[in-house]
């Protein structure tokens, strides 16, 4: 066998084991744009509106604090009624509101803070509580949302081997709080377990992760690259990875993505804490092309 024969042979076995990856990298982005599409998912939401405390009319009809589209339901829907951070959905009699299938007529809304929020659906129609620090607010989705109609698709950098790279957790002696703001001006403080360390183009750089529930089972990256503003969202993507096994953490960054704040105005999306901002650029994962 000649040398060049030998290196082509060495090259398609390459490509063969590489087969299995790139089909699980493809099949996730799939996924994610599924997600998005999906009569729920982040394309389909068509509002958020801030309570003020005491009631707060809703419906269709022009006057109302939250206004729902045209035609889609009752001019006078009823009020969300904010006291001291908890809010009561009172409907109009004959006005015609579920959840979960049961008829509403009353009902004190559990927030998306509680992990299970209530959701009133109103027709076509979906509407939630959100608490984020000290402001309540309802966000509304529609099936029917131009953001969901006129969306043409993701775009993606091409699955590359060299953005799947392992890393080295440095635990912290006990979980600490890292600072994250978001879209809406405030910070929050999050739980971060340690950092991970890694190479990438011949740099030694450096991830804080956070987690988003006590019992999380993933680690949750929020990053800047100098990508951003140019291929990639101009705030930031996010990148999950597996909690950390004999002192490692595997990167994919051919499975980072644009937040919800890319597709709708009405996300209150987390923005990368200033140690996340990365001197490179990372062509891999989500491109961006002006959603909204």
């Amino acid at each position: 066998m000649t040398r060049l024969a030998a290196a082509f042979g060495l090259l398609a076995a390459l490509a063969s084991a590489d087969r299995p990856y790139r089909a699980e990298v493809e099949a996730w982005r799939s996924q994610r744009e599924a997600d998005l599409r999906g009569e729920g998912g982040w394309l389909s939401v068509a509002g958020l509106f801030w309570l003020k405390e005491g009631a707060n009319r809703f419906g269709s009809a022009e006057g109302n604090a939250i206004v729902l589209p045209a035609g889609s339901a009752a001019p006078l829907v009823g009020t969300l009624e904010l006291r001291e951070g908890k809010v009561t959905a009172r409907i109009e009699p004959g006005v015609e509101v579920t959840t979960e299938g049961k008829p509403v007529s009353v009902l004190e809304l559990r927030p998306d803070t509680t992990g299970a929020p209530d959701v009133l659906k109103v027709g076509r129609l979906t509407l939630h509580v959100i608490v984020r620090g000290d402001r309540v607010g309802v966000r509304l989705k529609d099936p029917e949302a131009p953001t969901r109609r006129r969306f043409t698709g993701l775009r993606w950098f091409p699955v590359k081997d060299e953005y799947r790279v392992s890393g080295r957790f440095v635990a912290h002696p006990a979980p600490i709080d890292i600072a994250v703001p978001n879209v809406l001006g405030q910070v929050t403080e999050m739980p971060s377990p340690g950092h991970v360390t890694f190479t990438l183009q011949g740099r030694e750089l450096r991830l804080d992760p956070v987690l988003e529930e006590p019992d999380a089972k993933e680690l949750f990256f929020i990053f800047r690259d100098e990508t951003a503003g140019h291929e990639s969202y101009p705030a930031g993507r996010f990148l999950y990875a597996a909690l950390p096994r004999d002192g490692a953490v595997v990167l994919d960054f051919n499975k980072a993505y644009s937040p919800p704040c890319a597709f709708t105005a009405f996300a209150t999306c987390p923005l990368p804490p200033k140690q996340n901002r990365l001197p490179v650029r990372v062509e891999a994962g989500e491109m961006y092309t002006g959603h909204h």
